[in-house]
């Protein structure tokens, strides 16, 4: 396997709910390096990106729309530092932060896909489809938005065009149980299907999964996976500022990372979400750790038997 490589990205710029920023420091705390080491992956880690002191001079139709500059230069951040990790051959591990850290990561991905001459595939692994623009957003929260980005939406001056949209059969919004009315019907018209939580109840987990995974291997595609804390059910993930009740549960969630690893498809992932402010004792960042574990290449049998008290 590709060597991975870490990229903190403390970024709270998407929403209104403080500490996502300390979501890398508290991944690292939970074991997240020794884990890799231990699997026989040991990772380079880059520390954490960090603003530069003059911000882009940036302004929106939108009055809603929250912290604009900051994002622009996160996004222009990560970015960089995806497409070079990709240039270099590893697999950049970016630790959020909230979810508008895709908004880089993805077009990082992309950028380097394009170069490669390689369809470029999307995992959106989340409780929300993100499929707002700056202008359609009534929360002004931008962690909303990355989905329509990478989609090619129209709607998102001032951030830069998107290298090579995704066209929609490319990419998978699974375990979603929250979309607001504005966003389903943008998502009807653009021929979206979503793996919604309903799908997932009614057929299973692996075989919606399998399916999308089957598609990326036979078209020689690149995979994309972003992994947002509230992909799982709150009662075993606390940690995040957006619960939506009925999510994924423990062996559930460890199943979907099971089977991307098998693939071996997955060459960028997103680690979101994670409020550190709103854990119990650590929970969820070891949570999300262990199913690290997972995407890399332990097994259920593998995995140490751990108390909660």
């Amino acid at each position: 396997m590709t060597r991975p490589t870490l990229i903190g990205a403390p970024v709270d710029s998407g929403q209104r709910q403080p500490g996502c920023l300390m979501g890398p420091a508290a991944l690292r705390v939970a074991g997240l390096r020794e884990m890799l080491a231990a699997l026989g992956h040991p990772a380079t880690d880059r520390g954490d990106l960090t603003l530069p002191e003059t911000l882009p001079d940036a302004a929106s139709p939108n009055p809603a729309l929250d912290q604009l500059p900051e994002t622009l230069a996160w996004t222009a951040l990560i970015r960089d530092a995806v497409e070079a990790e990709l240039g270099k051959g590893r697999l950049p591990i970016v630790l959020g932060g909230d979810h508008s850290v895709a908004l880089g990561s993805l077009a990082g991905a992309a950028a380097h896909a394009a170069g490669a001459g390689r369809p470029l595939f999307l995992l959106w692994l989340d409780a929300h489809s993100d499929y707002h623009t700056p202008r359609s957003t009534i929360s002004g929260n931008l962690h909303g938005t990355p989905v329509a980005y990478a989609a090619g939406r129209d709607g998102f001056d001032p951030f830069p065009p998107f290298p090579a949209p995704i066209p929609a059969e490319r990419i998978c919004l699974f375990g979603i149980r929250s979309i607001d009315p504005a966003e389903r019907l943008a998502l009807a018209e653009d021929a979206f299907t979503v793996t919604d939580m309903r799908t997932l109840d009614e057929h299973g987990i692996a075989a919606p999964l399998r399916a999308f995974l089957d598609r990326v291997q036979a078209e020689n595609g690149l995979l994309h996976v972003s992994l947002d804390v509230d992909f799982l059910d709150p009662a075993i993930a606390p940690a995040v500022g957006t619960t939506v009740p009925g999510g994924t549960s423990f062996r559930e969630a460890h199943l979907v990372c099971e089977m991307i690893h098998e693939t071996g498809l997955m060459r960028s992932l997103d680690l979101v979400e994670l409020n550190p402010f709103l854990d119990e004792r650590g929970r969820t960042a070891r949570l999300l750790v262990d199913l690290l574990g997972s995407l890399m290449g332990r097994k259920v049998f593998d995995r140490p038997t751990r108390i909660f008290a």
